[in-house]
């Protein structure tokens, strides 16, 4: 039996041969991303559903359902810079036995990688330094949501840590998710998936200097030239603008209002007020809290800077 002279239900062979170029240039992405960058560079692109099947006709597809678009609600702040989402992806395995530790900060609105730094731990120091070196280059946040595990939390136990102080030195918030709801960092989760399997499963690394090669030359693809489908196909760089909001070069005392009443912590975590002595966070040793009255007798907000801690209800027996 003689074969057809053309078959119209298979892509031309050109376009055909584009979309697989794209694919192996990057080889985990999918159909929707592999038709917005053939757009993007002028030439016709076939539907996304199209391209999946070129892909899974070649065997780079696995499974049923693979690139088809999933289902799911997406919130995002409405700005960039109101909040950034912070998280180590967890320790992956160095040549030699060392470990590696990636620390990533995501902009929430537009999911632009501000930092993916090779760390050699996850200790407040280090997660510090990475943090100035984003602060300076691209201003400060608003928030920046944390998991609940140290540096930035203290394993669910609500006490504050030094890198939160210091951040609240630096009037930025530091809510937390929910102990074991990884979920509520849902951007940051998706992006460590995404930084799996585009960098971290395809190579490894003989050093931190080897990683941080490899992250800045993916960090620049996910930021100027990767499709990104939480933000109608746009790249990330297009949404992104620096905040306005600069790194200080020195951090001032606080000041607080004159019928506040201030106190300094001790170094134990306690400071002492009409008569009773409260405990805080070692963490704040030797700052300056605030304590303003509210309507109701003997009941007072207790304040850092801008930030409000708590309340005190001195109506309660003393410790």
């Amino acid at each position: 039996m003689r074969r057809p002279l053309s078959s119209p239900g298979r892509t031309e062979a050109e376009c055909e041969a584009k979309v697989l170029a794209v694919r192996a240039e990057h080889p985990a992405w999918g159909g929707r991303k592999i038709r917005q960058v053939l757009q993007n560079r002028g030439h016709p692109a076939p539907s996304a559903s199209t391209i999946g099947a070129i892909l899974r006709r070649h065997g780079l597809l696995d499974g049923p359902g693979a690139g088809e678009r999933r289902g799911f609600i997406r919130f995002e702040h409405p700005a960039p810079n109101d909040l950034w989402q912070m998280d180590c992806k967890g320790h992956v395995p160095l040549e030699g036995g060392a470990r590696l530790h990636p620390l990533t900060v995501l902009d929430d609105h537009s999911r632009y990688a501000l930092m993916i730094e090779a760390c050699a731990d996850e200790r407040t120091d280090t997660v510090r330094s990475g943090l100035e070196a984003a602060f300076r280059r691209y201003g400060l946040p608003r928030r920046i949501l944390s998991d609940n595990g140290p540096p930035c939390g203290s394993g669910g136990r609500g006490e504050h840590t030094a890198l939160g102080v210091w951040l609240m030195d630096l009037d930025i918030g530091l809510p937390h998710g929910r102990t074991y709801h990884p979920q509520t960092q849902g951007k940051d989760e998706r992006f460590h998936r995404t930084l799996k399997a585009e960098v971290l499963a395809r190579r490894a690394f003989a050093g931190l200097d080897q990683a941080q090669d490899a992250f800045d030359a993916w960090r620049a693809v996910y930021n100027d030239r990767r499709p990104h489908d939480g933000i109608g196909m746009a790249v990330p760089a297009d949404r992104y603008r620096p905040s306005p909001r600069s790194m200080p070069g020195a951090i001032e005392p606080p000041a607080y209002d004159a019928g506040d009443h201030v106190r300094t912590v001790q170094r134990e975590g306690w400071f002492y007020f009409k008569g009773r002595r409260i405990r805080c966070s070692k963490a704040f040793a030797g700052k300056h809290f605030a304590l303003r009255a509210k309507e109701t007798d003997r009941v007072f907000d207790l304040c850092y800077r801008n930030h409000l801690l708590g309340q005190i209800d001195l109506r309660q027996d003393a410790d």
